[in-house]
């Protein structure tokens, strides 16, 4: 079975731009980049930390890469995969999620 939670409205993304939150304890974030929308768990596979120093910050100066404020790692927005820091090879953890009726909602499965 599947549970959907809300996390919100497409609108209340910038783009490119990128927003956390929390989801059962356990924090999330979303990008938003040319109107696609992409969600990760917000956990360094490095450090197992969370990426963002800044609240709702997780993108580099460029907003092409997520960055690890805390390493300076970076990873691909699309497949969360590292291409430069200390978790080279490794990946963000990429979460199951539908846009329902313009809202972001993410899909957890419950046993």
């Amino acid at each position: 079975m599947v549970r959907r939670h809300r996390l919100c409205h497409l609108d209340a993304l910038p783009d490119p731009g990128s927003k956390g939150f929390t989801v059962n304890g356990e924090p999330v974030f979303i990008i938003k980049q040319r109107g696609r929308v992409y969600l990760y768990r917000n956990q360094c596979p490095h450090t197992g930390i969370a990426l963002e120093w800044v609240e709702d910050q997780f993108l580099d100066v460029s907003h092409t890469m997520i960055q690890c404020a805390n390493h300076g790692a970076l990873f691909i927005i699309e497949d969360g995969r590292c291409v430069a820091g200390p978790c080279s090879g490794q990946a963000l953890t990429a979460l199951p999620h539908e846009i329902v009726d313009g809202y972001v909602e993410l899909l957890i499965e419950r046993a």
